[in-house]
């Protein structure tokens, strides 16, 4: 074989492999995986806060991000697996709808990731594990017959703000705050000690929490505005469509200033330990910016509707940034 045939056969190959790559980052959701990032280094930052920073502890966090990761992953994939046809109309680029995956693929990754994930978690812990099986059931009783928690606007909402809000939030607090307390005296890996756990939450992390869980309210019934088409085709009824675009539009701008006004006003009242200049200002800088935004918008554009629960996602992610460092800073 020449050198030229070696060459060419190599530059496929690695070309298949990059193709291979691209459709699994496209069916892992990406908006998903960072949200899921910053919400386990957020949490991890915030019970480090405790411990003055003395003592942190990197290899657990990383088997959380894994654990957590592959669990997300599981979810979002069998959501596809599960709405091959909706997909077609609504999102024709995501990989299984495209062609780029078959069903067996996504199969085999939906399988793969659960196992991690359940593995990862339970050789961390109780309270990792507890935190990434409820969210797992959840996920599957969302997507999966006979449940299929999704045809119901309220239920489908109900399983959206409950993962994301309160059970990663506080299951993973509960877990860094375990294991960095356990940092103190032995590893993690020496056993489910217990005994020297406190189970006190800090009002930083309530104030997350609940600001997370209403600000995934928003998410949860926005979503649906641009996959009106095949959702009504396969008789997934949603508060669109209960309720028409307009209304379902002004409602998630208003449950977000909700939330912005609501975590400043609690920095005022509640949470002395954060720095409160930093969190006022990047608080209402981003209502503002939610709301400029939100009057350039077209309702008759999926693009621009498309573009603007993009954003949404962003303004989630910077929560997770802006929230902790206003914690570290105080």
């Amino acid at each position: 074989m020449s050198n030229d045939s070696v060459g060419k056969s190599e530059i496929d190959r690695n070309g298949l492999v990059l193709r291979w790559l691209r459709a699994f980052w496209e069916f892992a959701r990406p908006h998903t995986i960072i949200g899921t990032s910053l919400s386990v280094l957020a949490l991890y930052a915030i019970a480090q806060s405790n411990f003055r920073l003395a003592n942190p502890l990197f290899l657990p966090l990383a088997f959380a991000w894994l654990a957590c990761i592959c669990g997300n992953i599981y979810i979002v994939g069998l959501n596809q697996l599960e709405d091959v046809e909706i997909d077609k109309i609504n999102k024709p680029y995501l990989p299984i709808a495209s062609g780029e995956f078959s069903e067996n693929t996504g199969g085999l990754i939906v399988s793969t990731t659960a196992i991690i994930a359940f593995l990862t978690a339970l050789c961390q812990g109780p309270f990792l594990l507890a935190t990434v099986g409820v969210s797992l059931a959840i996920g599957t009783a969302y997507s999966l017959p006979p449940m299929r928690l999704k045809r119901f606007p309220f239920l489908a909402a109900l399983c959206i703000f409950t993962v994301r809000g309160a059970i990663v939030n506080l299951g993973l607090f509960f877990h860094f705050n375990w294991v960095l307390g356990l940092g103190r005296a032995k590893s993690v890996f020496s056993g489910w000690d217990l005994e020297s756990l406190s189970l006190a939450i800090p009002a930083e992390v309530w104030v997350l929490t609940v600001f997370v869980v209403v600000f995934t309210l928003a998410i949860a019934i926005f979503k649906d505005i641009p996959d009106m088409e095949g959702d009504r085709q396969y008789n997934i009824t949603t508060f669109t469509l209960k309720i028409g675009k307009p209304a379902v539009f002004d409602l998630s701008r208003w449950v977000l200033t909700v939330c912005y006004l609501g975590v400043t006003l609690a920095g005022v009242l509640i949470l002395p330990n954060v720095n409160l200049g930093f969190l006022v200002v990047t608080h209402l800088a981003a209502l503002g910016l939610m709301w400029f935004w939100s009057t350039k918008v077209d309702l008759e554009d999926k693009i621009e509707i498309a573009q603007f629960y993009q954003l949404i996602w962003k303004l989630f992610f910077f929560e997770y940034i802006i929230f902790p460092a206003a914690c570290l800073l105080g």
